[in-house]
């Protein structure tokens, strides 16, 4: 439930895009996005950090495009976005005794730091393939392509690029039953 309401925001800018223009389809985001983060302020009683980031930046490229009259400053938030949080995750190999995603709470995946670092950089890479994708969408083809690509596009190469992992973590993920007795 939480990633489809995750998707509202999106959903709302493509349908406002195909409805309207880039110019009432940001409007939209940039409302839509400031409520998402105030909901989960308001519900979590604590800003969740990435719904606020994306809220403030796509209020500061959002406002850019409204006022200069250029979408190209909000087609940049996915690789603005997408670009620092790679830099987060590389980042984290020189902060802190761990890893960006050795840091999440994990009850089932019991990997040697090595894994964590080298699965860590896969998503370092994942996120530098999507903003440069981004780039390379928003100069090549018309609004509504962009759209598309934003909404379904990001979205499906996260999940393909979760699938692939699935083979390579299988072998360190946890089970709750116990081993055969002997007999």
């Amino acid at each position: 439930m939480k990633s489809l309401i995750d998707m509202l925001p999106a959903g709302l800018f493509l349908a406002a895009l195909y409805l309207g223009d880039i110019y009432k389809a940001t409007a939209v985001l940039m409302a839509s996005l400031v409520l998402l983060a105030a909901w989960y302020w308001w519900r979590d009683g604590k800003p969740h950090k990435l719904h606020t980031f994306s809220a403030v930046v796509v209020l500061i490229l959002g406002s850019a495009t409204l006022l200069i009259h250029d979408s190209s400053f909000v087609k940049y938030k996915t690789t603005v976005v997408n670009g620092i949080i790679a830099l987060v995750f590389v980042g984290s190999h020189f902060i802190g005794d761990k890893v960006l995603l050795q840091r999440i709470p994990q009850q089932v995946m019991v990997m040697p730091d090595s894994v964590w670092r080298r699965v860590n950089l896969a998503w370092a890479g994942f996120f530098v393939v999507v903003a440069v994708l981004n780039l390379y969408v928003m100069h090549n083809f018309d609004d509504r392509a962009w759209g598309l690509f934003k909404t379904f596009g990001v979205t499906g190469l996260m999940f393909v690029f979760m699938l692939a992992h699935l083979p390579f973590l299988s072998r360190y993920m946890q089970t709750d039953e116990a081993p055969p007795k002997a007999g």
